[in-house]
């Protein structure tokens, strides 16, 4: 394991045995008889939402067609899906293996669900970021020299799954990151195709993380969470920073919000975002466990790579 310690402020030998024995905690993707139904009340009523209504009836036509078909051929999405509504509803697949996850998200397709058999989605437009152009913040770099954070990466997997499906205080307990979609995940961070990114205090509690898919040089970006203020923030920079050592080309984060505008993601037209998939997710990508290179501190990171907007730039790249 390999950690980022920063002068100073890490000197506690029970923190990184704490930290240790996390690494090799057996994940637990269960839920109770309690979380299940308040998932399917809750995931109902979300369905119902004004803004989300209009979807119900070709989903709720999708899902006879998908269980009224051969075992065979119900878990393939079309070639070429039609996208319903903005939010791009694409189809109905329940097939999460590894391959199958690699074959969709190559093809722009991402699954989110809370009842009933997996749906997969393309907006109409992609919040995207080229990782080398992303700016770290003065707030971000002053947490990262003083509060004396250790960042890990690939360390705490199934801890930062678990973190990120719990309820957030002043929100909906409702989230997608069912335990069907934590065993999918966890099986492709066993095949090197999944990662984390982890914050912990100087007691060894794990306080921030992210999680997402790295295929060639496309970071799909799938969740995260912060127990201490800012500390999200944190993992994201240190991705950022890796990223972009590594060459990645493109992070994408899904839909578009206020939010990920904020932090430097800029809206991608659909098909923009489809011509550049089998470019960059075809490259050469950092496939395997990530470690965190302590060269690669995002506080320290040059910041002439900061003009311009984070859209990703189509042209070839050369990493040395």
């Amino acid at each position: 394991m390999s950690v980022t310690k920063h002068p100073g402020l890490w000197n506690n030998s029970g923190a990184l045995a704490a930290l240790n024995g996390r690494r090799d905690a057996s994940p637990r993707f269960r839920e109770s008889w309690d979380q299940y139904l308040r998932r399917l009340v809750l995931g109902a009523a979300y369905a119902l939402k004004p803004q989300r209504i209009a979807l119900l009836p070709e989903i709720w036509r999708m899902t006879f067609i998908y269980y009224l078909s051969p075992k065979s051929v119900r878990d393939q999405l079309p070639d070429l899906p039609t996208y319903y509504t903005d939010w791009g509803f694409a189809g109905i697949s329940d097939d999460l293996t590894v391959p199958a996850l690699l074959h969709n998200y190559t093809r722009g397709l991402f699954p989110v669900c809370h009842l009933g058999p997996m749906k997969w989605w393309c907006p109409a437009f992609r919040a995207v970021q080229d990782p080398a152009r992303a700016h770290v913040g003065r707030t971000v770099r002053r947490l990262i020299r003083r509060h004396g954070f250790t960042v890990t990466m690939d360390t705490d997997f199934a801890g930062v799954m678990e973190a990120c499906a719990r309820p957030r205080a002043g929100k909906t307990p409702l989230t997608w990151i069912t335990p069907k979609i934590m065993r999918a995940f966890h099986d492709a961070h066993e095949a090197g195709y999944a990662h984390s990114v982890e914050v912990w205090d100087r007691n060894g509690n794990l306080v921030g993380g992210l999680f997402g898919l790295a295929i060639g040089q496309v970071y799909f970006g799938e969740s995260k969470f912060c127990r201490t203020r800012d500390a999200s923030k944190v993992a994201v920079a240190y991705l950022q920073r890796h990223l972009a050592a590594w060459g990645y080309r493109l992070y994408d984060a899904k839909w578009m919000t206020p939010h990920l505008a904020a932090t430097g993601f800029t809206p991608m037209p659909r098909d923009d975002f489809l011509s550049l998939l089998p470019w960059y997710a075809t490259e050469p990508g950092h496939v395997g466990r990530w470690t965190i290179d302590p060269n690669l501190d995002p506080a320290d990171w040059p910041t002439d790579h900061e003009s311009g907007s984070g859209t990703p730039d189509p042209r070839p790249r050369r990493v040395a």
